[in-house]
């Protein structure tokens, strides 16, 4: 669907008309505290209420995580929605008439958000028919099917929805269109019917078939599953792609897993409907499926935004078919496995079984232990290389340390590709113990070739800061700083002064924009902000100017490990200013160091020992301010930052 760029006037109206307890407390049970309201705060678990919601400021903030916004934040974190689609929801929820900045879209947007509330309304509309029919005489053969096959209970059946589509070429088109008379061009567009190659006309896609309703992550039906109960193939069909449903982007049973998933913090995913029906029965709600495609990026970015560790377990089954789908998944997203942007795991169940199967006969604790021991996934790979391998032979131990060597290259981190070198040495020694330290001695040669290689293209290692050392020190820098301010009112005249007297600045955009608000709202308020003020009002202004907070949202609440800085601000202060100045020093360096390369020595000899002085100046200032910032606590225990010698 088009993304349009909201008019401010529709986006003020919404939030004149969003009430945020209405909101909230379809959500979350709130309780009245004076003026306010209070409950359990659904972003973190608690046992003891800290979220609090104000009417008057029409505002929600938790004190226990740090959460904090106004109506549209709120459905923003708890969907995991974009600012748009939430607006959208809530101009439709308020009916408040939708402006866009390119009054050119705003027929096009309506008429799209015309027919996709149409297609819901179809597809709802379907599922209650295909509901009716599992009921009646017809759908016996499909009912038993659930209940004596797959042995899904009663209120099973009802939850996910499940139905039948009767063996008539017109049935489902006979009561849609010419009974609730919906245009046939439009039952089309929901890909429930099909119109004829020959003639006119059209004919149901789905015929004497299980149906399985597939929804959003809102829980709104976007297409089906049809399991077929005889021999026609395929086995299964979905859904074509249509204006709603696009297969590669969409998770069955998203919307039943993802609160789960956050509790757990873990996102299983498994091959079929029936296998996350069975774990979801036995009470293992954290799992989702992918529909019959690889899993993708896009549905990888929508799993990570439930769970806080990025852990995705991959349980598909563990014959050839299964095993090829999860190196396919693996293809697709190594790239952020390997950079650590999710910790991916690999679980295959013993004697080749589905979770569908494996449940019949085991218990969901079971199915829990399985899942503590799955394999990180490049354990998993590794060991796939030596299935059906002998590695007595010389030919066969050559060809496995030569795949090994290829995974082996990919790992970017230091001492996780050490541990796997190490990992791989050992099998391939074959229990010979002697061997181990040799075979790891030529892994390693083979990696750091291949990294050396690499680094031919790569900026001088002279440098003292790498390009991404150098963006990875200044982002965790400004960070401290930045929470700091904002969590210990009490420090933040010493970040300014300790900023201005070495002349510093943010250097990154989405820093800057942090840092310029908040300069703004202590301009504009009378007296000085506590932490949750001055959080609630920046959070009040990335709202009003639509900005995207993902980038910093992260510093408006703490957690076991940031609050380690929050224990030792003066050391922070301190250690963050001389990493930021260090990146400037690398850059005066690096300026006078390339101008030093351009001088003609014999004929500028004045210019070319300048030059030359500065670089030996900024070099040693760097391994001080290196000094500075690897100093421990005891050391810095009761120096202020004025009492910095940084001069």
């Amino acid at each position: 669907m088009l993304t349009p760029r909201i008019h401010p006037e529709t986006i003020e109206e919404v939030k004149e008309r969003a009430d945020i307890y209405d909101i909230v407390s379809e959500k979350v049970s709130l309780k009245r505290r004076g003026k306010d309201f209070v409950g359990l705060c659904p972003f973190h678990d608690e046992k003891t209420p800290s979220f609090t919601v104000s009417p008057t400021k029409q505002m929600f903030y938790c004190f226990g995580c740090g959460a904090a916004g106004n109506a549209i934040k709120f459905i923003m974190d708890l969907d995991k929605s974009s600012f748009s689609e939430v607006v959208l929801e809530l101009a439709k929820r308020y009916q408040v008439p939708v402006k866009t900045l390119e009054p050119e879209k705003r027929q096009e947007l309506q008429r799209q958000i015309s027919l996709r509330e149409q297609l819901y309304e179809i597809l709802a509309i379907a599922t209650g028919f295909y509901q009716y029919t599992l009921r009646q005489p017809e759908g016996i053969q499909a009912l038993d099917y659930l209940k004596l096959k797959r042995n899904l209970k009663e209120n099973t059946i009802q939850y996910f929805q499940l139905g039948y589509a009767p063996q008539g070429w017109e049935t489902l088109y006979d009561y849609l269109v010419e009974q609730k008379h919906f245009p046939a061009e439009l039952v089309e567009q929901a890909g429930l019917i099909v119109p004829r190659k020959t003639g006119n006309g059209y004919y149901d896609r789905f015929r004497d078939r299980l149906m399985i309703p597939i929804h959003d992550s809102q829980g709104k039906i976007i297409g089906f599953g049809g399991r077929s109960l005889g021999d026609e193939l395929p086995k299964y069909l979905n859904s074509p792609e249509t204006e709603l449903f696009d297969k590669g982007k969409t998770l069955f049973a998203l919307d039943k897993a993802k609160n789960a998933i956050g509790k757990q913090d873990q996102a299983i995913v498994v091959e079929g409907y029936f296998d996350v029906i069975a774990l979801h029965t036995a009470g293992i709600e954290n799992v989702v499926a992918s529909l019959g495609t690889a899993l993708s990026l896009n549905q990888v970015r929508q799993l990570v935004r439930y769970t806080e560790s990025k852990q995705i377990i991959l349980n598909f089954d563990a014959d050839v078919a299964g095993n090829k789908a999860a190196e396919r998944a693996i293809g697709e997203i190594e790239d952020l496995a390997y950079q650590g942007y999710i910790n991916l795991r690999i679980l295959n169940i013993p004697s080749g079984k589905d979770p569908d199967e494996f449940l019949i006969h085991n218990s969901a604790e079971d199915y829990q232990k399985l899942l503590v021991n799955a394999p990180f996934w490049i354990d998993w790979q590794i060991q796939r290389l030596l299935i059906g391998k002998n590695l007595e032979t010389v030919s066969q131990s050559q060809q496995v340390s030569k795949q090994m060597v290829e995974l082996l290259k990919k790992i970017e981190n230091g001492m996780q590709r050490t541990h796997y070198i190490q990992y791989c040495a050992e099998l391939l020694s074959q229990g010979q113990n002697r061997l181990v330290s040799l075979l790891a001695k030529n892994l390693q040669t083979q990696v750091n070739q291949h990294h050396l290689e690499i680094g031919k293209n790569k900026p001088s290692s002279d440098n003292l800061l790498s390009i991404n050392s150098e963006r990875s020190l200044l982002e965790e820098a400004e960070v401290k700083l930045l929470r700091i301010y904002l969590h210990c009112p009490e420090y933040r005249l010493t970040i300014v002064d300790g900023l201005e007297a070495r002349d510093l600045q943010f250097s990154l955009a989405h820093h800057r924009f942090l840092w310029r608000e908040i300069a703004q709202i202590e301009e504009r308020s009378e007296k000085s902000l506590d932490t949750v003020d001055l959080i609630l009002e920046l959070q009040q202004v990335c709202l009003e100017k639509n900005q995207q907070t993902k980038q910093f949202y992260h510093l408006f609440y703490l957690d076991e490990h940031t609050e380690i800085d929050i224990c030792r601000p003066q050391l922070v202060i301190r250690s963050s200013i001389a990493s930021i100045e260090t990146v400037i020093c690398q850059k005066r360096r690096d300026m006078a160091l390339k101008l030093w390369g351009e001088t003609d020595i014999a004929q500028q000899q004045n210019l070319a020992q300048k030059y030359y002085q500065q670089i030996d100046a900024e070099t040693k200032w760097m391994w001080e301010l290196k000094r500075i910032r690897d100093t421990q606590f005891h050391d810095l225990i009761s120096v202020p930052l004025g009492g910095m010698n940084m001069n």
